[in-house]
């Protein structure tokens, strides 16, 4: 899912460590346990360095290290040693692009990624290995559903999750009949899920259902069918590029300020330079707004841009949640990683202190988080307030 946020032309340097073969047999079980708890603690990104959600890949990165390096820049007391692989955005090179890291690398934890399509291949790869995987962004409801598994952890939101929070809000403004939009693919799907729910459980009524393939951007005949079916509301899932276009589109087809605009909080979420005036006053749902007038919020914006001389976005908070979830969870363990069923507990039960406001882990390790109501004035994402309060996906089908 996701698309490009900002453009940058600055690109964190990260020093490439070569992987270490180790023997591994049962006559070196001593060594083995000394590499675990007292050598260095070996990470792996696996996120889109190249292409179209590079900038995606390194605020995740940056964030991560961050909040590690704001911890003394250990794990659990040990030192780190970093590794990198390009996902190139590719989902047919998923398992083999997650296999650099584990079988290669023999890294202790893996970290990826933004595209829900390569995510598949990346679960895969952890539900075989057991390595430690922390998602930092894709949304793909199956990985904390029916492929959850007890060493996956996901640190940002589920593709439902955000769509959920629309319908007592829209309720609440008297948007009894409203038409759904969306690009028809997983993701698209997995969004109408939340929307659907929550909307027609708030007495919602969705009079019409509309796609085209992704990623095609030709909205002007399905524009003109909204026109012509005159609902109380849009609601819709877009990002990126994308999302700019559509709700240019949708200004320009005489829409805008006639039927409101409501959507999946990525809709907005980095693109209001380039959709102009036609964003103002659409309203979206996300676990994350710049805006978030908290002290908390504050403090870690001003020390990302300090830090990375960029601004920090949706993408950079869920990887520094990711970092703070490894810090609080190798602390709780000491740094002995092979002590799975405690390190996995700590994980589950924690509270992470985050930007976004606090949240936890649900049983099926997705966010409980709080949901926020947006609304675009003056080219920024403004807080209206907290759409849905500690909201947790299904997770229906997992079984830890």
């Amino acid at each position: 899912m996701n698309a490009p946020t900002r453009s940058f032309s600055r690109r964190l340097l990260l020093s490439r460590s070569a992987a270490v073969a180790g023997a591994s047999s049962a006559g070196l079980l001593l060594p083995q346990i000394v590499r675990a708890q007292g050598s260095k603690v070996r990470v792996g990104f696996m996120l889109p360095y190249t292409g179209t959600y590079a900038q995606l890949g390194v605020a995740i990165e940056n964030g991560v290290r961050m909040a590690i390096a704001e911890k003394g820049g250990k794990l659990g007391g040990r030192e780190i040693e970093w590794f990198k692989v390009d996902d190139e955005s590719e989902p047919s090179k998923g398992v083999e692009n997650a296999n650099k890291l584990v079988q290669r690398d023999k890294v202790d934890i893996l970290i990826g990624t933004v595209h829900s399509g390569v995510q598949m291949g990346i679960q895969k790869v952890a539900r075989d290995s057991g390595v430690l995987s922390i998602i930092p962004n894709a949304g793909v409801l199956a990985a904390t559903r029916a492929l959850c598994a007890p060493n996956v952890f996901r640190t940002s939101f589920s593709n439902s999750q955000p769509t959920m929070a629309l319908g007592k809000p829209m309720m609440d403004k008297g948007l009894k009949k409203a038409v759904w939009i969306t690009w028809k693919y997983a993701a698209g799907d997995e969004a109408f899920e939340g929307f659907k729910d929550s909307y027609t459980k708030a007495g919602g009524t969705i009079v019409k259902e509309l796609g085209l393939p992704f990623p095609n951007v030709e909205f002007q005949a399905l524009l003109t069918e909204i026109a012509s079916l005159k609902p109380d509301a849009v609601a819709c899932f877009f990002a990126g590029a994308a999302a700019a276009k559509f709700m240019k589109d949708y200004a320009a087809a005489g829409l805008q300020g006639k039927i409101p605009l409501y959507g999946s909080g990525f809709l907005t979420e980095g693109v209001l330079q380039a959709a102009g005036p036609a964003a103002e006053g659409v309203y979206s749902t996300l676990h994350y707004a710049d805006s978030l007038d908290t002290p908390r919020n504050k403090q870690f914006r001003t020390a990302y841009a300090g830090q990375f001389k960029l601004q920090p976005d949706v993408y950079a908070v869920q990887g520094y949640d990711s970092g703070q979830l490894l810090v609080q969870g190798l602390a709780a363990v000491k740094g002995d990683m092979s002590n799975k069923a405690a390190l996995y507990k700590a994980l589950e039960t924690t509270v992470i202190d985050s930007p976004r406001g606090k949240w936890s882990m649900s049983k099926a390790h997705n966010p409980v988080q709080d949901i926020y109501l947006r609304v675009v004035e003056k080219g920024d994402n403004k807080v209206l307030g907290v759409a849905a309060k500690a909201l947790a996906d299904s997770g229906t089908g997992c079984k830890l």
